[in-house]
């Protein structure tokens, strides 16, 4: 870039300002809103747990030769969550498994709403025969069922965590897709849109620099929105033993908890701790997400 055409240093600067005091007016709009606080503290909480975990218990925690204690013992000072059926630490197991079932949310949520956008601002855009044939696709995965979907793509390829992350990043994006075409719609109508065709602007630019911009707070609220979803969707796949069976997940903990016959045995410590943080994860992600889509859209008047 030539000294010509490289935008002024002022220009930089004024637009970092202008980005940070957005940034500080969206914090203090979300602070107001304390479930959206204990959300965001919750994820926090469960952020350290995860990153921590090598630290906390190691990844010994996984093997099964090398296991502290024996098989299915209750809870205790030496195992607080009790032991699995091959006599792991269950306590481990869990803060492990965390690092698994986040993961695999957060990629798969990513996933989906990059394909839920692409396809909404470009249906958006162009409209026609193109929109028209994007949108019929968009009905149709929106009509049938996703979980089925995700298990029939878990069932015929590898079994692994790419493969659960594409198969539930692939079947979630159609109503990211309609909220993005419906928003792109809406900015493209508005007067700058025209004066920025007028001016010479080629598809790119009117995609990147003046949609794209407008949709991504729709975006972003979209997105801790679809990580709760993903994070079951993930349990649930892992639970039917779709999941990779290498890796320590929630999920994977309730499928091993089944197949012990720790539900009809009465083994209560083997199922809930995994339930828990599942339901726990998703909960907090969601209240994230109402908190951030009531900052970003004060007309939706969701609680505080």
């Amino acid at each position: 870039m030539t000294a010509e055409t490289a935008p002024p240093t002022g220009t930089r600067t004024l637009a970092w300002r202008r980005r940070r005091a957005s940034a500080t007016r969206f914090w203090k709009e979300y602070r107001r809103h304390r479930a959206g606080l204990f959300g965001l503290a919750a994820l926090v909480l469960f952020g350290l747990v995860a990153l921590t975990a090598p630290l906390t218990v190691g990844s010994d925690v996984q093997s099964v030769t090398g296991a502290p204690g024996q098989p299915m013992e209750s809870p205790s000072g030496r195992f607080p969550l009790g032991t699995d059926q091959f006599g792991r630490n269950l306590l481990g197991l869990v803060v492990w498994g965390s690092r698994v079932s986040l993961l695999v949310g957060l990629l798969a949520a990513v996933l989906s709403v990059a394909i839920g956008a692409l396809i909404g601002i470009t249906a958006g855009h162009f409209r026609g025969w193109y929109a028209t044939v994007l949108m019929r696709i968009t009905d149709w995965f929106l009509v049938m069922p996703t979980l089925v979907l995700a298990i029939v793509l878990a069932t015929v390829m590898s079994r692994s965590l790419g493969t659960i992350v594409l198969a539930i990043g692939v079947t979630t994006w159609p109503t990211t897709a309609r909220l993005v075409r419906a928003q792109t719609l809406a900015v493209e109508s508005r007067p700058y849109i025209e004066r920025a065709k007028a001016l010479g602007g080629g598809h790119w630019h009117i995609m990147s620099r003046h949609v794209l911009p407008n949709v991504m707070p729709l975006v972003l609220a979209q997105t801790t929105l679809i990580i709760s979803s993903a994070i079951l969707a993930e349990a649930t796949l892992a639970f039917l033993g779709l999941g990779d069976p290498s890796v320590v997940s929630w999920g994977g903990l309730l499928q091993d908890a089944r197949e012990a016959g720790a539900v009809s045995s009465g083994d209560w410590w083997y199922l809930v701790p995994p339930g828990i943080a599942i339901a726990a994860v998703a909960l907090a992600f969601t209240l994230c997400g109402r908190a951030v889509e009531s900052v970003l859209n004060p007309r939706l008047g969701v609680s505080r």
